[in-house]
C-alpha cells in the first residue's frame, strides 16, 4: 500500500468507502463467479420457516458449517413435498449477497430430497399422512353394488382406458347404462376435472358406482391421481368408487382411498359388473333345481295321498267319530247328573231358608187374627201414647187395610 503526504508532511488517507459500497462490491464479485451462479448444494435443512408471503427461509448445513437460504414463492409453489427440519436435500441455487444484512446466502429455485425423486418422496409423505388420518381404513370402504343399473366413468374421453372400460362393461353386463364424465387425466387442470366428476355424480345421484382412472404412464403422468384434494373427494363420496389407474404395478393415492382398487381400467370394469353369461347359467341351474325339487315334492305328496286313501279312516270316515262320540255322551251324562244334584241341593237349601224367613216375618201373625196399626207416616204404633185423638190411623189385617179414627183412648193402669 502506498502512502501519500501533503506539503506539511501529514499522511493523506484515501477516500473511505461506505458499507453499502462494500456489500455491493462483494455482491458483484460473487455474481461474476459463474460457478456460484449455477450450483447444486446438498445439506440438511434447519430453522425452516414458511413465511405468510409464501417464501421459504431456512438454513442448509453439514457437519462443519451452514449457510442461509431463501426460496421465493414462485419457486416454492412448485415443491411437491412438505419441507421440514432434518430433511436432507439437494438444492439448485445461485449465491449472492443480501446487502441489507451484509450476508451472503443461497437463492434456491429447486429442491429435492437427497437420494430420492421429489415426486416419489412427496407421494410417500402424503400416503403416510393420509393413512394416519384413517382415509385408507377398511372400515370406511363402501360395498360395491352387485347389479348396478348405472355406472359412472371419470376419465379421458379419447384415451384407451375409456374404450377398455366400455368394451368390458358392455360385454359382461350389457343391461347397465354407462355415464361418462369427460376429464383431463394429467396436467395442471386434471385434478380439478377429476374432483368435478366425483362431485357431479354425488350431487345428481345419477349412478350406482363410479370408476375413476386412466391408462399407464410415468409417475409424472399419473401425478394427478396422487393429489390430496382428489383423495379427500373420493373419501367423502357417498357413491362407491373403484380406482383403476395405470398398470398392475402402479399404485396411486386414489388406489388406497378408493372403496376398491383395480389393477387396470379393464379390471375396474370387471369389478364393477357381474358376468351376464355366468348369471344366465346360474339362473338356468336354479330353474332346473327348482323344477326337480317341485317334482320330487309332488311325488312325495302323491305317495302320501295313496297311503292315506287306503287307510280305514278314509274308507269309513264315520269310524273316526265313534270314540269321540262315546266320550261326548259319557261327559254329557255326567254333566246332567251333576247338574240335577246341584239343583236338588239348592232347592232344599232355599226351602229351609224360606221357612226360617217366614217364621221371622211380622206379617205372618196376621193370618192368625192379629192386626198391625200404623200412623199416617207409615210408622208402627206400639203404644196409645203414639195415637193422636184428632188423627186417623191405619189398621193392617190379613186380607186388607182399615182406616180408623180414635173415639177415646184408654190407658192401662200401670199399678195393676
Amino acid at each position: 500500500m502506498q502512502f501519500s503526504f501533503d506539503e506539511y508532511g501529514n499522511e493523506i488517507l484515501p477516500e473511505p468507502k461506505t458499507v453499502s459500497w462494500v456489500n455491493d462490491y462483494v455482491k458483484l464479485l460473487i455474481e461474476e463467479e459463474m460457478l456460484l451462479q449455477d450450483i447444486f448444494v446438498s445439506g440438511e435443512i434447519s430453522n425452516f420457516k414458511k413465511h405468510s408471503s409464501g417464501h421459504f427461509y431456512f438454513t442448509l448445513k453439514d457437519e462443519k458449517s451452514e449457510i442461509r437460504a431463501v426460496m421465493f414463492k414462485p419457486h416454492a409453489m412448485k415443491v411437491k413435498f412438505a419441507v421440514e427440519n432434518g430433511l436432507k436435500v439437494v438444492v439448485h441455487a445461485r449465491v449472492s449477497v443480501y446487502q441489507q444484512a451484509g450476508s451472503y446466502q443461497l437463492y434456491v429455485d429447486s429442491i429435492v430430497p437427497e437420494g430420492i425423486g421429489e415426486l416419489h418422496f412427496a407421494y410417500e409423505q402424503l400416503k403416510a399422512r393420509l393413512s394416519k388420518e384413517g382415509l385408507f381404513d377398511e372400515a370406511h370402504k363402501k360395498p360395491i353394488p352387485k347389479f348396478p343399473k348405472k355406472i359412472g366413468i371419470i376419465t379421458s374421453p379419447t384415451g384407451a382406458a375409456v374404450r377398455d372400460i366400455i368394451n368390458v362393461a358392455t360385454r359382461r353386463y350389457p343391461i347397465s347404462t354407462l355415464v361418462l364424465f369427460p376429464s383431463l387425466v394429467q396436467g395442471e387442470d386434471a385434478v380439478a376435472n377429476l374432483i368435478g366428476g366425483i362431485e357431479y355424480f354425488n350431487i345428481t345421484e345419477s349412478v350406482d358406482v363410479i370408476i375413476i382412472g386412466r391408462g399407464g404412464g410415468s409417475i409424472e403422468d399419473l401425478w394427478a391421481f396422487n393429489d390430496e384434494y382428489l383423495a379427500r373427494a373420493i373419501y367423502n363420496s357417498k357413491i362407491p368408487v373403484i380406482s383403476g389407474v395405470g398398470h398392475e404395478i402402479d399404485f396411486t393415492i386414489c388406489d388406497f382411498v378408493a372403496d376398491l382398487r383395480a389393477a387396470t381400467p379393464s379390471a375396474a370394469a370387471e369389478l364393477a359388473t357381474p358376468n351376464i353369461v355366468e348369471l344366465s347359467a346360474k339362473i338356468d341351474n336354479f330353474k332346473t333345481r327348482s323344477i326337480n325339487n317341485i317334482n320330487n315334492k309332488l311325488e312325495e305328496y302323491k305317495s302320501r295321498l295313496r297311503a292315506l286313501s287306503s287307510s280305514r279312516f278314509l274308507a269309513n270316515p264315520e269310524s273316526m267319530l265313534e270314540t269321540p262320540k262315546m266320550r261326548l255322551n259319557s261327559c254329557q251324562n255326567k254333566l246332567s247328573n251333576a247338574f240335577d244334584r246341584v239343583v236338588l241341593e239348592k232347592k232344599s237349601i232355599f226351602k229351609e231358608s224360606l221357612a226360617k224367613l217366614n217364621a221371622l216375618n211380622p206379617l205372618s201373625v196376621l193370618s192368625r187374627g192379629y192386626a198391625v196399626v200404623y200412623n199416617d207416616d207409615g210408622k208402627s204404633i206400639k203404644s196409645v201414647e203414639d195415637i193422636d185423638i184428632n188423627k186417623k190411623f191405619n189398621i193392617k189385617l190379613n186380607d186388607g187395610n182399615v182406616l180408623a179414627s180414635p173415639i177415646s183412648i184408654e190407658r192401662n193402669n200401670k199399678n195393676g
